[in-house]
């Protein structure tokens, strides 16, 4: 499992149960990196979990439940986008009146920032940065989330992280300009 398995003694269900709670933070996160809604993130999470718990015979011992658990989550996502046609991207005007805090959290303001900037992303390269620079996995682990080349994920997470500091450099020129 992880590093976080606490004695062989103890019951490889309870162990199982155990780790697959403590990913459930990670899961979240990365949930709502992928479609910035927190509902829909934690509709995302609860069919993982759910997923993951039926198919606990199917892990391998001494993987990575985390990069599973994103695998299955991931794959999801994709299954649900391609069910549903009427995915569209947020509508900014919403995006503003939901996600802009009151003045004096100003660090929350540049949190807000940084999430509508990265819905702006092309699916594939926010998929990238998320589980590269917010879920810390390597590009490797990354790759084999997203079934890809490594050079493709490392491309992804390069160009994303380009076109969110143009993003946020744009939100910043607004802000001084007087118009944020």
């Amino acid at each position: 499992m992880t590093g976080s398995d606490r004695g062989s003694d103890s019951d490889p269900t309870e162990r199982f149960k155990q780790v697959l709670l403590e990913i459930l933070p990670q899961l979240r996160a990365f949930a709502r990196g992928l479609c910035g809604r927190r509902d829909y993130a934690d509709d995302l999470v609860q069919e993982t979990m759910v997923k993951a718990w039926t198919s606990r015979e199917k892990f391998v011992p001494g993987t990575s439940m985390r990069s599973w658990t994103f695998t299955i989550l991931r794959n999801h996502y994709i299954s649900e986008l391609r069910r549903s046609r009427r995915h569209r991207e947020i509508d900014p005007e919403t995006a503003e009146r939901v996600l802009v805090a009151p003045a004096e959290q100003e660090g929350r303001v540049h949190l807000s920032d940084m999430d509508a900037a990265l819905q702006k992303l092309p699916p594939e390269r926010r998929e990238a940065v998320v589980l590269v620079g917010a879920g810390g996995f390597t590009y490797e682990e990354a790759a084999e989330i997203c079934d890809c080349a490594i050079g493709t994920i490392r491309s992804r997470v390069a160009r994303g992280r380009a076109e969110l500091a143009r993003l946020l450099a744009l939100e910043s020129d607004k802000e001084s300009a007087g118009e944020g």
